[in-house]
């Protein structure tokens, strides 16, 4: 099978939607996937018309990690070894760093790297039985594509602990009530939840998106002092926008705003 059909990539309006396609192998990832996705990630970005980026897995499954059984047997210990950690670390701050808001939907597994892509996401959205965890400790392995640095930040440093060195798996019920991901639903009503989540980010001005979705996470490491630089700065750049001009007339005459995403 080709990696276009491996991870598919579809336009729909405003919305970006790729989908992992290797259901038969719980969609694990492979390099060449990983490539493609950076890829994906680098057109999405470049095209003004795409307002969110969707990412989700075929066959009722995200993402079980990467698949072992695509690189050679004495991975372990190996320069290879080195060379995934290094590619996935890679791809997920790309995925995370996006000036596109991205929304991770989860369905079955979602553990290892399939952890890390959901955690590289802005938004999070899993049906009521996924199950969510980073489970490399039960195989005496260890996460290197963010769970140290990103999960803390977004359930504290006690649960995350709890989940990392347990390895358990939560549903997509427990993983809401954790704070790791935004909302569950039933898996019948998975689709409609997403689709209204993405609804309410398509008609925001994509550069204000970006500038706000940046200092957010810039958020994370700064003192207050250097926030309130950076916010202010925000502030006048956003103010000097044409979307910010274009957001104050359409207000002013009662319309929708024609959005240029500068």
């Amino acid at each position: 099978m080709a990696v276009e059909d491996e991870i598919q990539f579809e336009r729909d309006g405003h919305v970006a939607r790729v989908w992992l396609n290797r259901p038969h192998k719980k969609n694990c990832v492979t390099v060449p996937i990983l490539n493609r996705l950076d890829e994906i990630i680098t057109e999405v970005d470049a095209d003004p018309e795409l307002r969110v980026l969707v990412l989700r897995g075929r066959g009722n499954t995200f993402c079980s990690g990467f698949d072992l059984d695509s690189l050679k047997a004495d991975f372990i210990g190996s320069s290879t070894a080195i060379d995934v950690a290094v590619l996935s670390a890679k791809v997920c701050d790309r995925l995370y760093s996006m000036k596109t808001p991205s929304i991770a939907v989860l369905e079955g597994h979602v553990t290892a790297g399939g952890f890390e892509l959901m955690i590289s996401c802005d938004f999070a959205i899993a049906a009521d039985d996924a199950l969510i965890g980073d489970f490399h400790i039960r195989r005496a392995l260890f996460g290197g594509a963010g769970p140290i640095y990103r999960v803390p930040r977004m359930i504290g440093v006690r649960k995350t602990k709890e989940l990392m060195l347990t390895g358990k798996l939560l549903t997509g019920v427990e993983a809401a009530e954790f704070g790791l991901i935004n909302s569950s639903a039933p898996a019948d009503k998975l689709d409609a939840t997403v689709e209204e989540f993405s609804d309410q980010l398509v008609d925001k001005s994509p550069f204000t998106m970006w500038i706000t979705k940046m200092t957010i996470d810039r958020s994370l490491d700064a003192d207050i002092q250097s926030l309130m630089v950076m916010e202010h700065l925000a502030v006048g750049v956003m103010l000097n926008s044409e979307d910010a001009a274009e957001g104050v007339a359409a207000f002013l005459e009662k319309r929708e705003p024609q959005w240029k995403g500068r």
